[in-house]
């Protein structure tokens, strides 16, 4: 079964778990303020994105900019910058979905579609 992270004032998680309804796939659906993904799992997206730190992280987001990530990100370590997301849920990407040994970041349709498409 999927796990979905999700927020509810995101727009791109609405349509994700909408598109999801509708073709029936099973997910289990967690808050990514309040729960957000476990090191496993930020380890498991960060390898489906052959270790593009900066496909992980919301740059949109009010919190990446009061932090300076844009210009920092290159400078920290992997592990920092894991932590960093694992601390603090407004940082990630969303929707954040993660299946058996796949990651999925953000809800770009065609993508969906190729991955979890009938």
């Amino acid at each position: 079964m999927l796990r979905v992270y999700s927020y509810k004032g995101c727009d791109s998680c609405r349509k994700a778990i909408k598109w999801l309804k509708e073709r029936g796939i099973e997910f289990e659906n967690l808050p990514i303020r309040e729960t957000p993904p476990s090191m496993a799992e930020l380890r498991t997206a960060l390898s489906a994105y052959d270790g593009e730190l900066k496909r992980l992280f919301n740059v949109s987001g009010q919190d990446y900019r009061a932090l300076g990530l844009k210009d920092r990100l290159a400078d920290m370590s992997e592990d920092e910058s894991l932590r960093l997301l694992r601390e603090n849920g407004n940082l990630v990407k969303r929707p954040f979905v993660l299946g058996k040994d796949s990651a999925i970041v953000g809800f770009k349709e065609a993508e969906w579609e190729e991955r979890f498409g009938s």
